[in-house]
C-alpha cells in the first residue's frame, strides 16, 4: 500500500521538520511497511534524508531546470534537496488554469528527469451525474496524454465532487472506476483520493485494484495520518 500525505498550503518549514520527524518515530514504533510519502508546501522543503522511510515530494514544479518564471520553482531547486517525487494534475491546479496540455509537458519534463509521479485525475460532479459512461470517458481522456508505461508512475483516482468537500465517494464508486482504469493501467498503482480520513479509509483499501491513498486535510496532524495508515494496513 501507498500513504501519500498531500500538505498542501499548510505547515511552517518548522512545523514540517517536526511533522515528518514524529511520523517517521511512528513509522519505525509500530512495523508500518507500506510506503509513505510526505508533499509539504514548497516553502518547508528540506533536506530529510536521515528519514530515509519517508518519501518527501513536491505538489508542484514547473518544467525546466531554471529560468525566468516568477513565482515558480524549478529543478535545480529540487535537486538541491535530493527532491524525485512529483503531484501532476492536481485538481486544485487544473482549476488555476493547467490544462492537460500544459500537465503533458510538466509530466515529459519530470519522466525525463527520472521523477517518481503521482498523475491525478477526477471528474466533477456535473460529469458524474451523466453516468458512469461519460465518468470513465473523461478519465481515459486525461490518462491519454501521458506515457502509461512510465515505471515510476502512479495514479491518483481524485474525484473533484469529493475534495475538500467532507462527502467521500461509495465503496462501490470507487470500486467501478478502479475496476475500468486498471484495464488501462495494468501494473501502474492506482491511489483513491477524495477526503479520505481514519473513518473511512477501508471504503478504498478494501478494494481489490486499489494500491493507496492521497489524503489531503486529514493528513495535516501526523497521528492521524498514522491512524489513517495503520487502519489502511488491516
Amino acid at each position: 500500500m501507498i500513504f501519500a500525505a498531500n500538505l498542501k498550503t499548510n505547515h511552517t518549514r518548522t512545523s514540517t521538520a517536526k511533522y515528518v520527524q514524529n511520523l517517521s518515530n511512528h513509522i519505525l514504533g509500530n512495523n508500518i511497511a507500506s510506503k509513505v510519502m510526505v508533499f509539504p508546501t514548497l516553502m518547508a522543503i528540506d533536506n530529510y534524508s536521515q528519514n530515509d522511510n519517508i518519501t518527501i515530494g513536491v505538489q508542484n514544479a514547473h518544467p525546466a531546470i531554471k529560468g525566468s518564471i516568477t513565482g515558480e520553482v524549478g529543478l535545480e531547486a529540487l535537486n538541491e534537496f535530493d527532491i524525485k517525487s512529483i503531484i501532476i494534475g492536481h485538481s486544485e491546479r487544473r482549476a488555476l488554469g493547467e490544462s492537460d496540455e500544459f500537465l503533458k509537458e510538466k509530466y515529459d519534463f519530470y519522466v525525463k528527469e527520472g521523477f517518481e509521479i503521482i498523475y491525478c485525475i477526477g471528474e466533477s460532479l456535473e460529469v458524474r451525474e451523466k453516468g458512469e459512461k461519460e465518468v470513465f470517458k473523461f478519465l481515459e481522456n486525461q490518462i491519454s496524454y501521458i506515457d502509461l508505461s512510465y515505471d515510476k508512475l502512479i495514479i491518483a483516482y481524485e474525484p473533484i465532487w469529493a475534495i475538500g468537500t467532507g462527502v467521500s465517494a461509495t465503496q462501490k464508486d470507487i470500486e467501478g472506476v478502479a475496476n475500468k482504469l486498471k484495464v488501462s493501467l495494468g501494473d501502474t498503482p492506482l491511489l483513491y483520493g477524495g477526503s479520505v480520513n481514519e473513518k473511512n479509509i477501508t471504503d478504498a483499501t478494501d478494494v481489490e485494484n486499489i494500491n493507496g491513498v492521497l489524503v489531503g486535510s486529514a493528513s495535516l496532524n501526523e497521528d492521524t495520518f498514522l491512524q489513517i495508515i495503520q487502519n489502511g494496513e488491516k
